[in-house]
């Protein structure tokens, strides 16, 4: 029993031996070639950036889709079909949606509606003087304000008196609630005068007041809107006759089963589709399946760019060494001992070039999203997680591992003299 504990403590100090010179030539190394390793390090550290911030944006996309159509308050959304994004004007929705207004009316019979409120969403010219060049917006109309419109400076249109119960002949209320976006593209403030049309020719006659500012459709849409009554904004569009919506957004009582109302309203209109927050975001993105599989396939790219990348870069690290490591063989040291020293290389680079790119992996975060709402308006658009960043930090450290173990085998089954 003693000789076989004698053995063992025999064979561990041997390996602590081995690892203690092997240490030695790996900080000599270091020390030496430090521009090299250091270049190195930044290489990894931009691999792993990269990796962290594409793979942020996949997940922030998908989840600033939740967060929007979550943030409407709405529980069922109902539409004539799949809910298409439209380029026209900068961008938002299609109104596929026919008789809007009598329909939503059809719908708030059911015992355990609440509401059920039309949206639109159409191109308008807007402009401060009917002289002036008129820019385009993107023109959202409701049928009522309240939770519909999350004002947060001046106040709500209210009511939607001009529909007049279809006559469209009630009293206007000449009013707009514009995003901070389309008050700094125009230069405007609560209480001025803009002029709204859906052609130049409307715009110059229709004057309307800027009574607020919300951010709720610029974050549903990402681009900047203008907010009135529904009935306005058909008036204003020519489509008073079909009244066009792109949904209707449906409240339930309170207590109310929504997947119970859904399945009742989906038998009483067979004829729409009828989705809850998670299906109606899944039915919008679902048209964007090419952007998105572009989306996948970068992310995948970025990690296999990352991977090789710092494959590449430990290979070469060791390739430059070899003629240190031909003459260290020359001199009786072991290839083992070698191997083991350019492991401990990869080691460290990997760890601490992983290390300088999750560390920057935030900063670049918010400079991205600084960005990013800037462009498309989209607020947090990229994210970031624990995992996300220990996955980059991770790869850094183990395909830099294994990088330089391979690397290192490689040269020590190189006979010495081929590098001397």
């Amino acid at each position: 029993m003693s000789d076989r504990s004698s053995g063992i403590r025999s064979l561990l100090a041997r390996w602590a031996a081995r690892i203690q010179a092997a240490s030695t030539i790996t900080i000599a190394q270091l020390r030496h070639h430090r521009l090299r390793f250091g270049l190195a390090i930044v290489g990894i550290g931009l691999a792993v950036l990269a990796m962290t911030l594409l793979a942020g944006a996949g997940i922030g996309v998908v989840d600033t889709g939740y967060q929007q159509f979550d943030a409407a308050d709405r529980d069922l959304w109902v539409s004539a079909g799949e809910t298409r994004l439209t380029t026209a004007g900068g961008g938002g929705f299609e109104n596929s949606l026919y008789d809007s207004r009598n329909v939503s009316s059809d719908l708030s019979d059911h015992d355990e509606v609440h509401t059920a409120i039309p949206m639109a969403f159409d191109t308008v010219y807007v402009g401060t003087d009917p002289g002036d060049n008129f820019q385009t917006f993107i023109g959202t109309g409701v049928s009522q304000g309240g939770p519909s419109v999350q004002v947060t400076e001046g106040e709500d249109f209210g009511s939607d008196t001009y529909y007049a119960d279809g006559s469209y002949d009630g009293e206007r209320t000449n009013e707009v609630v514009v995003d901070e976006e389309t008050a700094d593209a125009l230069e405007i403030d609560i209480g001025d005068t803009l002029y709204v049309g859906g052609t130049l020719g409307s715009a110059r006659e229709n004057e309307v007041t800027v009574i607020g500012m919300s951010p709720t459709f610029e974050r549903m849409l990402g681009t900047s809107t203008v907010v009135m009554p529904l009935s306005e904004l058909h008036d204003v569009t020519g489509t008073t006759q079909t009244e066009p919506a792109t949904f209707i957004t449906v409240t339930l009582e309170s207590g109310a089963d929504s997947e119970a109302v859904q399945s009742d309203l989906e038998e009483s209109f067979p004829e729409y589709e009828i989705r809850s927050n998670q299906e109606q975001l899944e039915s919008v993105i679902q048209e964007q399946a090419l952007v998105l599989a572009a989306g996948g396939a970068l992310i995948a790219l970025a990690v296999g760019a990352g991977i090789t990348l710092t494959f590449n870069l430990l290979s070469l690290v060791v390739f430059q060494q070899r003629a240190t490591f031909a003459a260290l063989t020359a001199q009786g040291v072991s290839s083992s001992l070698l191997i083991t020293s350019v492991i401990g290389q990869g080691l460290a680079i990997g760890f601490i070039g992983g290390l300088v790119g999750v560390l920057f992996t935030i900063p670049a975060v918010n400079v991205l999203n600084r960005v990013a709402e800037a462009v498309v308006g989209f607020e947090g658009l990229v994210q970031t997680s624990p995992e996300i960043m220990l996955g980059g930090f991770a790869i850094a450290v183990v395909i830099g591992t294994v990088a330089a173990a391979f690397a290192g085998w490689r040269v020590s089954r190189t006979p010495p003299l081929e590098h001397l």
